[in-house]
């Protein structure tokens, strides 16, 4: 609506319009990351109020987190034919509508199909492949670093609202403390309103550090062939070892961020007589450190090896996890440990976002990195699941940190094996 406006404004001032949809970007990203994050509180008092199990709340949970990247892929489609605007807009109504409905929810499948279903859906396109979309289209230079603080808003906005959540959750319970959440994510709707552009063209500019103002592409699609093109995308992906490199590492990086830490940390210091109030205050440590870690990652994958970058990041992450269990849980070393963690939080993401654009191509590297970050959340979900089931069955936590310790290790080794450098032509084309 006021786009345009906008972007006259900042241009006398010799300030590129990209950066004002980065920035609008950044708060959705950060809002819906806060809806996903704040299941991380709803555990115990849904455990009280309801009686459900840890793991059947974490099943519910977990659905949620596959569809958040099972519609990544279909996102970027829908954003490419529909615009970036109408479909963020849509999304956030979704998420909102889903939150509310939850208030009143008193059985289980009703939490399934609110916060596994509607949810899912709702934030599945909103996910990293947002940020991605926005990164190649608004941006020839910069685009590493502007990934970077994408993927830092939605990681960061994840842990930051924990804190304030769980002290809601605890004072006055956890709908109302859903209402924080709802009301962040409709202060980002009427931002998407106001401001979002889809295109640099829409507003007669090149990307930020391009030359040509490059026009919308003729939409030649109909329907169906836009439901076909993820899947077609995937097809020509899937032909490339670096494809299922890509995938199964951002596998582990999900097990081991999202499904694992974010969805049990609370949990896992309840085991060991940590309040929820100070375990969601350690978690929004890691979401700081994670902003700073997160963009100097961007920064480096502009100028380094991103295989490398790659290799050490699951590498320090793997022992880092593998640490956890033997820390003892006492303060100083659960600091150590948000610390050293929080800056690897998600730093795999700017280095595997460029690996994809460099390997398959501008034109479909959203779709591309959208399959990729499907990997991401079938991981998180798994984790998800698995840890609620070794708490349950084992009373312990110990196996699934274990495990995503050694998973990272053995993503260190395995990126490795992707070739130094390919061309942008591994895959054909969109028609």
């Amino acid at each position: 609506m006021f786009g345009p406006v906008l972007a006259r404004y900042l241009a006398r001032r010799d300030i590129h319009y990209g950066w004002a949809i980065a920035a609008v970007t950044f708060l959705v990203m950060l809002a819906t990351a806060g809806a996903m994050g704040s299941a991380g509180v709803l555990i115990k008092p849904l455990e009280t109020e309801f009686g459900w199990s840890n793991a059947e709340i974490s099943f519910a949970l977990a659905i949620r987190l596959v569809l958040f990247g099972l519609l990544g892929p279909f996102a970027a489609a829908f954003m490419n034919h529909f615009g970036v605007r109408k479909v963020v807009s849509s999304a956030l109504i979704l998420i909102v509508s889903g939150i509310v409905a939850s208030f009143f929810m008193t059985e289980l499948w009703q939490m399934v199909a609110l916060w596994g279903v509607v949810l899912g859906v709702g934030t599945g396109m909103t996910a990293l492949v947002l940020g991605a979309t926005v990164a190649t289209r608004w941006f020839d230079k910069r685009r590493g670093l502007v990934i970077g603080l994408m993927t830092a808003s939605n990681a960061t906005g994840q842990l930051v609202f924990l804190p304030l959540l769980a002290s809601l959750t605890e004072a006055i319970g956890w709908r109302t403390a859903l209402t924080v959440v709802i009301a962040v994510l409709t202060f980002a709707f009427i931002l998407v309103l106001l401001f979002m552009q889809d295109r640099p063209a829409d507003v007669g500019l090149a990307p930020y550090g391009g030359r040509t103002i490059v026009p919308a592409p003729a939409q030649k699609q109909s329907f169906g062939a836009l439901l076909l093109s993820p899947l077609k995308a995937l097809r020509d992906a899937a032909r490339t070892n670096t494809f299922w490199v890509l995938f199964a590492t951002f596998f582990v990086c999900g097990f081991s961020t999202n499904g694992l830490i974010q969805m049990h940390w609370v949990s896992i210091c309840g085991d060991v007589g940590i309040a929820a109030v100070s375990a969601a205050g350690l978690l929004a440590l890691i979401g700081v450190f994670d902003l700073v870690g997160t963009v100097f990652s961007g920064w480096l994958s502009d100028r380094y090896d991103n295989r490398w970058l790659l290799f050490w990041f699951y590498g320090l992450r793997g022992l880092s996890l593998l640490f956890l269990p033997f820390s003892g849980f006492n303060f100083y070393t659960l600091s150590i440990f948000a610390i050293f963690y929080g800056l690897d939080w998600v730093a795999t993401v700017p280095p595997t976002v460029k690996l994809s654009a460099e390997r398959f191509g501008a034109e479909r590297a959203a779709l591309v990195f959208g399959w990729v970050f499907t990997g991401h959340q079938l991981g998180a979900a798994s984790a998800a699941f698995l840890a609620g089931a070794s708490r349950t069955s084992l009373e312990t936590y110990t196996p699934a940190l274990i495990a995503a310790g050694l998973l990272c290790i053995m993503a260190a080794l395995l990126v490795l094996s992707i070739g130094k450098r390919a061309p942008a032509t591994l895959m054909p084309q969109a028609a």
